[in-house]
């Protein structure tokens, strides 16, 4: 039996929505929830003037990788068959998340294009986390990392076990190790330049770049990971707030 997999479903009170955002929460892979997160979506909801689906996927380490990225890309499929019940163009779909969530919504994008699955328009990489190789400590950055290097080394351990760090990590796991960015869908990508995610947030962005991607990229100075949820009222939160909303209307509407 299929294991059915929790949603939540925002329409904006207002706006005869036709476009949707796949939203996929932030955590690590190993912590929060549709609860913890469902201010933000709402928040999307409503300023962007589109559908936002959240899913409640596995968590590691009790439901180890591909539970989380399969999970997300059965929600993909369902949205997109579903796109006439929801009043969504299937043509204006989207995926996004932050941290945990914007690494599980790259590898969902590269699965949709690896098996000619649901053609995405768009995807929203907010400090995502992307490689598990990420784990020798740069003391320029380490005093100010609200999401750690030894954080960093549970959560993957918790996805990948003692694969992690090892030849042996698929890139739907860990989109850093794509050789081929080819054939996405336009990209977002934003990071703070004190966040432990930088280097592997512009490395990300100048590969599909280097692969005819179209991409936006923003790199936040002075700031860590998750400013913006420290710092939600600073003045450069709400120009990164204006920032992704301008790029989602860009590229659903």
């Amino acid at each position: 039996m299929t294991r059915p997999i929790p949603i939540r479903v925002y329409r904006p009170p207002s706006v005869a929505a036709e476009a949707a955002l796949l939203y996929l929460h932030g955590g690590g892979r190993i912590c929060c929830s549709l609860d913890t997160h469902d201010p933000l979506m709402r928040k999307y909801c409503a300023e962007a003037g589109i559908v936002v689906i959240g899913v409640e996927y596995r968590l590691a380490p009790e439901h180890p990788h591909p539970a989380s990225t399969e999970d997300c890309y059965r929600v993909l499929e369902w949205l997109v068959k579903s796109a006439s019940d929801l009043g969504v163009d299937p043509n204006r779909v989207a995926i996004g998340g932050e941290s945990g969530g914007g690494g599980i919504a790259a590898g969902v994008a590269l699965m949709a294009r690896d098996r000619d699955g649901p053609q995405l328009c768009g995807q929203f990489l907010v400090y995502p986390m992307l490689d598990d190789r990420n784990t020798v400590v740069d003391p320029a950055l380490a005093p100010f990392a609200t999401w750690s290097y030894s954080d960093n080394s549970v959560g993957w351990m918790a996805l990948l076990g003692e694969r992690a760090g090892t030849a042996d990590v698929d890139s739907y796991a860990a989109p850093a190790r794509a050789d081929e960015l080819s054939g996405l869908p336009p990209s977002y990508l934003e990071v703070g330049q004190l966040d432990i995610f930088r280097d592997e947030t512009l490395a990300y962005a100048a590969n599909l770049s280097a692969r005819q991607v179209p991409v936006e990229l923003h790199l936040y100075p002075g700031v860590n990971h998750a400013f913006d949820l420290y710092a939600p009222t600073a003045a450069i939160t709400i120009q990164a707030w204006d920032n992704t909303i301008r790029a989602l209307r860009r590229l659903l509407h």
